[in-house]
């Protein structure tokens, strides 16, 4: 007999739709331990976010700076499908999947100040459902447009339910110029379902420009005005935690000072994906994961080398 999963949140229909959040936003128990306080487990209930501001010293920022160069100016890399770059200037964008690419970013994503946190607001184990570096060197690299990833990770991945969390960690310095993160506060206690339906290959075209899962200028004119904006700043090394329903975005960097980041995400292996809810396939592992292994801290890194060293030098 074949079980039929609800589908909690219809999207990419032929109309927009606006739905209440149907899960919890902490999965735990706010007087659990961990390394996040209690009053700070409430502001992330609250608001759908969490600031961090110093998750990894300067030293480490520096062999997470060198790491990020290295792979961006790899050729190999560059060729590989994991490599997103932006239209116009040719440039790398993105690279996904990197605590498979990279030993560096396989620790990171293992060190308990990073997977800890994760599993303190999930409240359950975890694995890494998707993790790259995003890259926006000066003078006119692209922003990313608003919208809520779990609504993409719901309709192009099959992830069932909102239990999911993302890291953003800061290897530059975030200004309120260089294009940084923009999060609606309180947003993620809604969900908006977006029209019309999901292209074949949509991930080819949505890594570089957003158009399928793209609220409508009137739905984010409302959640802006219900909510308001926050934009994050911080010094590199610090680190935004946000809930995967929370409507964010970034702008364009036409400043002369890059800003780049390492992004993880973290899903509950009580959450595992299933087929998706509004695509016509999935979505390439490296973007989706289907391998729901825990990062484990205490574990040896694979034994097949990686294309990088474990520590700096």
């Amino acid at each position: 007999m074949v079980t039929t999963l609800t589908d909690l949140y219809p999207t990419r229909g032929t109309t927009e739709v606006s739905v209440p959040r149907q899960d919890p936003v902490l999965w735990g128990s706010p007087d659990a331990p961990g390394p996040i306080p209690a009053a700070a487990l409430h502001s992330y209930e609250r608001d759908g976010f969490l600031t961090v501001d110093q998750l990894i010293g300067d030293d480490e920022v520096a062999v997470y700076r060198r790491e990020l160069e290295r792979l961006v100016t790899d050729p190999e890399i560059r060729a590989d499908e994991r490599s997103i770059v932006e239209p116009r200037s040719k440039e790398i964008r993105s690279v996904f999947e990197v605590h498979k690419l990279s030993q560096v970013f396989a620790a990171l994503v293992r060190d308990e100040r990073v997977v800890g946190r994760a599993r303190q607001i999930l409240g359950s184990d975890v694995y890494v459902h998707q993790s790259r570096i995003n890259v926006k060197p000066g003078f006119g690299a692209g922003g990313f447009y608003w919208h809520s990833d779990f609504e993409t990770w719901h309709a192009e991945d099959g992830l069932p339910n909102m239990r999911t969390v993302s890291v953003s960690i800061a290897l530059t310095e975030n200004l309120d110029t260089n294009g940084g993160l923009m999060i609606m506060p309180g947003s993620h206690r809604t969900f908006l379902g977006c029209a019309g339906a999901t292209p074949k290959d949509n991930y080819k075209q949505s890594l570089q420009m957003q158009d399928a899962g793209t609220p409508s200028d009137e739905a984010l004119t409302s959640m802006a005005d219900a909510h308001g904006i926050r934009l994050f700043t911080g010094r590199a090394g610090s680190a935004t935690w946000f809930d995967c329903n929370c409507m964010h975005g970034s702008g364009d960097n036409i400043t002369p000072y890059p800003r780049s980041n390492v992004f993880i995400v973290f899903n509950s292996v009580e959450n595992t994906a299933v087929e998706p809810f509004a695509a016509p396939i999935r979505r390439p592992e490296f973007i989706g994961a289907r391998d729901f292994t825990s990062p484990r801290c205490d574990e040896p890194l694979r034994d097949e080398p990686l294309p990088g060293p474990l520590t700096p030098g």
